[in-house]
């Protein structure tokens, strides 16, 4: 009984000291309104399994979030892929290099922490250019040898959270053969670009020299979603497919040559770059991407007031009405600006955000 005593008399302690000093607080809004969620939340009747779900799921999202805060400056690299590919296989040998590949260009590699592709990932980028996101399982998985005891390692109870932090922290996403782990994340990640809710962000699927899998794999798409009508065209613009680990790692390279990251400020798409574009290029833009715009044209813009607090406030950017549908359109442009603008000293570092 004492020890709970003592710890309500701690937790009513911090919540004095945080309501005394949320005015000034830099983010006092979400605070509030995460603060009057819970309050409403305590006042249901709600189940006692519903208040362990919430819990966890905070306790998983607090972990999370203290271990990627220090390298929110380093663009990170996704790496998913088969836990029952073997280490003398070609494509755990591709996957170990193309984590070194990309470290070394100064990005850092995220994995599920588990074995097959996962362990190649960390083997390859080294445990201090990487992470690993291992899910609490009673039969399995513990996190391979090159990650584990590291500080970047975390254990999620929930699959979904941890799903939401290999995206939430994710500039671009490498994906080789699996099973229906790989092909579940491989079609979340291209649901979630089609729509809009990730990214824009590269999305590589990598197989050894000469495989097969994701070609068979792309010609599905093609014969029963593009064929039928059921994707857009453009659609397939959203990935790229390579058994060449220098075109793999050159897709996400020359992503962020120029093109920064982006974010819609009211009903405006407000892209940011890294170096300014001419007003011909710019013109060039409205000629050839009109169709994704819903009216007006792609214009060259500074920060918004709404921007205030962002890092990005010294970028230039270009900002359209986008029609928020023609996504694989939406890559199409930012390739386009990412060729016209790619000898700017700006972008000789696209692991930089």
């Amino acid at each position: 009984m004492s020890s709970s005593l003592n710890s309500t008399e701690s937790l009513y302690n911090d919540l004095l000291e945080l309501f005394a000093e949320l005015p000034n607080a830099k983010h006092q809004k979400f605070i509030e309104r995460t603060l009057a969620s819970l309050v409403r939340i305590a006042g249901e009747e709600i189940e006692r399994l519903d208040w362990k779900i919430l819990t966890a799921c905070l306790e998983d999202m607090e972990r999370a979030f203290r271990v990627f805060y220090p390298y929110r400056h380093v663009r990170k690299i996704t790496i998913f892929g088969s836990a029952r590919i073997t280490e003398d296989s070609p494509e755990y040998k591709m996957a170990a290099q193309f984590a070194h590949s990309v470290t070394q260009q100064g990005f850092m590699v995220i994995t599920g922490a588990g074995g097959g592709i996962m362990q190649a990932g960390n083997e390859g980028a080294g445990a201090d250019q990487s992470f690993g996101l291992n899910i609490q399982l009673p039969f399995e998985q513990g996190a391979n040898p090159f990650i584990a005891g590291d500080r970047k390692l975390i254990n999620f109870k929930y699959f979904f959270t941890r799903k939401l932090f290999f995206l939430r922290e994710s500039d671009a996403l490498a994906l080789f053969p699996g099973g229906f782990g790989t092909q579940d994340e491989a079609f979340e990640c291209l649901t979630l670009s089609q729509t809009g809710r990730l990214g824009p962000v590269p999305l590589v699927l990598i197989d050894r020299a000469g495989g097969d899998y994701w070609h068979d794999w792309n010609a599905y798409i093609h014969k029963h979603l593009v064929g039928r009508g059921l994707v857009s065209p453009a659609d397939p613009n959203l990935y790229t497919i390579t058994d060449n680990l220098d075109v793999a790692c050159e897709a996400i390279r020359s992503f962020y040559r120029v093109y920064h990251s982006s974010r819609y400020v009211n009903d405006k798409f407000v892209m940011r770059l890294k170096s300014e574009l001419s007003e011909a290029d710019v013109e060039q833009l409205n000629t050839d991407f009109s169709d994704i715009l819903v009216k007006g044209r792609i214009e060259k813009s500074q920060a918004f007031p709404e921007e205030a607090v962002d890092d990005t406030w010294e970028l230039p950017r270009l900002v359209f009405y986008f029609n928020q549908r023609d996504l694989g359109r939406l890559y199409q442009l930012i390739g386009t600006i990412n060729q016209i603008g790619a000898t700017t000293p700006a972008a000789a570092h696209p692991e930089q955000k």
